[in-house]
């Protein structure tokens, strides 16, 4: 039953994965409310409509956003100052969306369509050319965007798997050539 509310819970967030509520994405807040550890209202961007919807789900009082987590404010996204990066692609990993594209050395910039506002390339950028602003094209962050959202970081989040498999077998392979070739050595 727990498991089947998560699910409720986990469709009525905003997943910009942004960690703001004090967990690990959308998710893992979605499990903990469902487990009686979270609170309804610990999600700045859902703001005060996310926290009436968990509610009405939940069959609670809806309560004002806890300060403590953030503010409901309107939608921005990440913009990255082209003339001031440096290409180190140190925002890349942390957006829970591959939002942002460049290579190493090159400029990036964000895909403005694909930013959630999470925030989270902010810290990691050693020069500070990552700022927050209101988007090109102002829209409502609705369900459509939200499911799309979810998609984006899953498939991520199985990229990111996939390629950790890979490495971890291709690290076993040349642990078993290296063997291979120590007892060559070692017979001769």
């Amino acid at each position: 039953m727990t498991n089947h509310l998560a699910e409720q819970i986990d469709a009525l967030l905003p997943q910009t994965q942004c960690t703001k509520c004090g967990y690990q994405g959308c998710r893992p807040y979605a499990q903990a409310i469902a487990k009686g550890k979270a609170d309804i209202n610990q999600c700045p961007p859902g703001g005060e409509p996310g926290i009436t919807k968990l509610a009405a789900l939940l069959g609670v009082n809806s309560k004002p956003l806890n300060p403590e987590y953030g503010i409901d404010q309107p939608r921005q996204v990440a913009v990255i100052d082209e003339q001031e990066c440096i290409g180190c692609t140190k925002c890349q990993p942390p957006c829970p969306v591959d939002a942002i594209i460049g290579a190493n050395k090159l400029m990036h910039t964000v895909i403005e369509s694909e930013c959630t506002g999470c925030e989270l390339c902010i810290a990691p950028c050693p020069v500070n050319c990552i700022t927050m602003q209101t988007p090109q094209a102002p829209f409502e962050w609705n369900q459509q965007a939200a499911d799309h959202a979810r998609s984006r970081y899953r498939y991520k989040q199985k990229r990111q798997q996939q390629a950790a498999e890979e490495k971890a077998e291709r690290l076993k392979k040349q642990k078993q050539m290296l063997a291979k070739m120590k007892l060559k050595k070692q017979a001769k």
